[in-house]
């Protein structure tokens, strides 16, 4: 049987629920395409109200749960919610000022989320997302990468040792195998193509000043000791703007909401009453921001 004591989870997220059940229907939502699928007490639980649910209580229900069941315990879920609220509201417990206080919390943080929402949606035009998109390709011209292999070991003793075995004509992959102490070890310490940028100094400027098929002196960073082989050097390729639109996307949207919460602060009257006020400026004294007169 379906547990109908998921209303229990998350107590303030079911005050916004329960705000969103008891609108009017035609309020929010056009009827054709979001059917009704149930009732309770006379109040409709739409196909919309489903997904509002799951994103709310999705977390407390069982992975292993087939479509159907978990379909029933939202709508289980839902019925529960309005049934209590209605019975909250008839014991006026929507009156106690904790309850005032939970619900206009939550109705603060449902504008909030709907503010910024609106704020990244608009703000991911083709012109934004081309532009940010060119600016990253003119930065990326040119960008050497390096594909290298490395061998890790914690002495210069070991590294010098592998050193010789490597110029006796050892297999520097079988090696890197047997001796690394690094994760890729078992890939015969591949570590793909990298930029400068994204290794350690010292170890990126021994890599980087060898050729094709060179392998390295000994190397100390702040993980050991290494041996390094470069495979190959390439000049970095340019994704194409499909490939990174998604991240694009993300990337504008994250920045205007940044912005927005940034021009909103500055505009503000944030008030901290549990800290003392500033000390008032003595009388007659300059300000400091103020132009002086010469």
């Amino acid at each position: 049987m379906t547990s109908r004591c998921a209303f229990l989870a998350r107590p303030l997220g079911l005050l916004a629920l329960v705000a969103a059940l008891t609108v009017p229907a035609a309020t929010l939502r056009a009827q054709d395409s979001d059917p009704v699928i149930a009732r309770a007490n006379g109040i409709d639980i739409r196909q919309s109200d489903l997904a509002l649910a799951e994103e709310e209580i999705g977390t407390s229900m069982a992975a292993q749960m087939a479509p159907e069941q978990k379909r029933e315990y939202l709508i289980n879920y839902l019925a529960d919610v309005i049934v209590l609220a209605q019975a909250a509201e008839q014991q006026q417990l929507g009156d106690k000022p904790a309850v005032k206080r939970q619900v206009a919390f939550e109705r603060n943080k449902v504008l909030m989320e709907a503010l910024l929402r609106n704020a990244g949606k608009a703000a991911q035009t083709d012109d934004a997302m081309h532009k940010v998109y060119d600016e990253a390709v003119k930065k990326m011209a040119g960008e050497e990468e390096v594909h290298a292999r490395h061998i890790l070991v914690a002495t210069e003793e070991e590294a010098k040792a592998i050193e010789a075995q490597l110029k006796a004509g050892a297999d520097f992959a079988t090696l890197a195998k047997e001796k690394s102490k690094d994760p890729g070890a078992a890939n015969g310490g591949d570590l793909g193509y990298f930029t400068k940028d994204q290794m350690v100094p010292e170890f990126a400027e021994a890599a980087f000043k060898l050729e094709k098929g060179q392998i390295s002196d000994p190397v100390h960073t702040q993980f050991g000791w290494h041996i390094i082989k470069v495979e190959d050097k390439r000049i970095k390729p340019t994704p194409t703007f499909d490939q990174v639109k998604d991240q694009i996307a993300n990337f504008v949207a994250h920045r205007a909401q940044a912005q927005l919460v940034d021009n909103l602060r500055k505009t503000a009257k944030i008030e901290r009453l549990d800290q003392p006020p500033a000390p008032a400026a003595p009388s007659g004294a300059l300000n400091p921001a103020a132009p002086v007169k010469k």
